[in-house]
């Protein structure tokens, strides 16, 4: 008890057991203060601020228009070359036909050889129109004959009627008798001009078979080279060949044939009723020339690019059997009208053959340099939208969408040309969804997305985009 009360008193005195004093609270409840404090600033507070800002974007983009990337409709600085491929037809060429029957007695060219304008390439030998030569010759003879026979026949009835009409006249000699001679004479005259008309026509008959007799003789029609031949000496020949070519052009208006030469490969053949280069045939046909020295491409444009080509129009032309080698040519023709099948215009490209590199037949890439015509102008294919089967473009105005219908024209791959619906400077919405339709509000984002395509001076190829 006493040493209890001692304690006590030790530590009202200050001196008893040690124990927590006031200042110790004092800096006790400072630094719990002061960790609240830094708790408070460094944990809770930032924590506050950032639930608040999201819950200011979260009602910011609920109220806020959808951003889209958008673009400018720009223009090409300079319009590329048209690149069209084409098969390679001979300027001129012809089927030698034969005109006399017979067998072939004689030749004197070959496949690939060079002819000049009248060289004698075969002979026909043919004994039946030697003979008809020679029966419309005596024929003639014959004829001449008997018109001799009746001039004397006239000469004496002239004589006869001019005696008895003076007699007549005088009364010596009854009219009857003056009519019967009349009658005589003119009768006489009658088988004159008959016995001429006859001569006449043995004449013609004899000049018709002269000429067929001279088709024995079989010549070049033109200068060229000799792409098929189709006779051996001692084959028999007849005179009922057609004479159509099997690589006729005919312009304007030959759909076939424009057809044909742009869709014949690389192989280069244009028609299936292709000529044999060598055998025995009896339908007339000898030998095949063509003049190499120029030859003409025939090429379909799609109807998009149709007012790009003119008469005179320079172009390109490159083959894959001369590697490095481009050719000039330029348009001579067109067939003025769009075919109705594959909407294409049918177009003739003429080039010289001065070094001799170039046969017909050869597949062609054909580059239409289009000097002259309007830039086209460019969107991104991303762009492009395909709706209820058109073609159609967001354009914005205001930040609002509206569906424009557009024409394309080629396909770049990245780009897109377009032929009608915007105009250059105009802003269009990128990758629209099927959702989006037409007034939808937006808030337009410019696209940094540089592209790829740069159609300046660049070649492209025809045809119809493939989005």
């Amino acid at each position: 008890m006493n040493e209890f009360r001692t304690r006590a008193e030790k530590v009202a005195d200050g001196n008893g057991d040690p124990g927590h004093s006031p200042a110790y609270w004092i800096l006790f409840l400072l630094v719990v203060l002061t960790a609240a404090v830094l708790v408070f600033f460094f944990a809770w507070l930032p924590r506050h601020k950032n639930q608040e800002e999201l819950e200011r974007r979260a009602h910011s983009e609920q109220h806020a228009l959808p951003r889209v990337h958008v673009v400018r409709v720009k223009q090409a600085q300079a319009a590329g070359d048209l690149l069209i491929p084409g098969t390679t037809q001979s300027f001129t060429e012809a089927n030698v036909y034969a005109r006399a029957s017979g067998y072939i007695s004689k030749r004197f060219v070959d496949i690939g050889d060079r002819v000049q304008a009248g060289q004698l390439l075969a002979v026909i030998d043919a004994p039946d129109l030697d003979r008809q030569v020679e029966q419309a010759r005596a024929g003639l003879r014959q004829s001449e004959s008997n018109l001799a026979q009746v001039q004397a026949q006239l000469h004496l009835a002239s004589l006869n009627w001019d005696r008895y009409r003076i007699l007549v006249a005088k009364g010596v000699l009854s009219r009857q008798e003056g009519d019967t001679q009349e009658a005589a004479f003119r009768v006489s005259e009658a088988n004159v001009r008959a016995a001429e008309n006859t001569v006449q026509g043995n004449r013609e008959n004899l000049d018709r078979l002269r000429l067929l007799q001279g088709y024995e003789r079989v010549t070049a029609p033109f200068r060229g080279v000799v792409t098929a031949r189709n006779i051996e000496i001692g084959t028999l020949i007849t005179a009922q060949g057609t004479g159509v070519s099997s690589s006729s052009v005919t312009l304007p208006g030959t759909t076939q044939a424009g057809a044909e030469a742009n869709n014949a490969g690389s192989s280069g053949s244009v028609s299936s009723a292709t000529t044999p280069a060598t055998g025995g045939a009896q339908g007339g046909l000898l030998f095949t020339i063509a003049d190499t020295d120029s030859f003409r491409v025939l090429v379909s444009v799609p109807e998009s690019y149709s007012y790009m080509i003119r008469v005179g129009q320079p172009a390109r032309l490159q083959f894959q059997e001369t590697p490095g080698e481009t050719f000039e040519g330029h348009v001579t023709r067109t067939s003025a009208s769009i075919d109705q099948n594959t909407r294409t215009l049918l177009v003739e490209v003429q080039v010289r053959n001065r070094r001799g590199l170039l046969m017909p037949g050869m597949y062609a890439q054909v580059s239409l340099v289009q000097s002259g015509a309007r830039p086209a102008l460019l969107v991104p294919g991303e762009a492009v939208v395909i709706r209820n089967g058109r073609t159609e473009l967001a354009r914005v105005l205001e930040r609002t969408i509206h569906f424009a219908p557009v024409s394309l024209g080629r396909d770049y791959g990245e780009e897109v040309e377009v032929a009608s619906g915007v105009q250059a400077g105009d802003v269009i919405a990128m990758n629209v969804s099927d959702e989006v339709t037409d007034g939808a509000q937006i808030e337009p984002n410019f696209s940094e997305k540089k592209p790829v395509a740069n159609t300046a001076g660049q070649t492209g190829k025809a045809g119809a985009p493939s989005r």
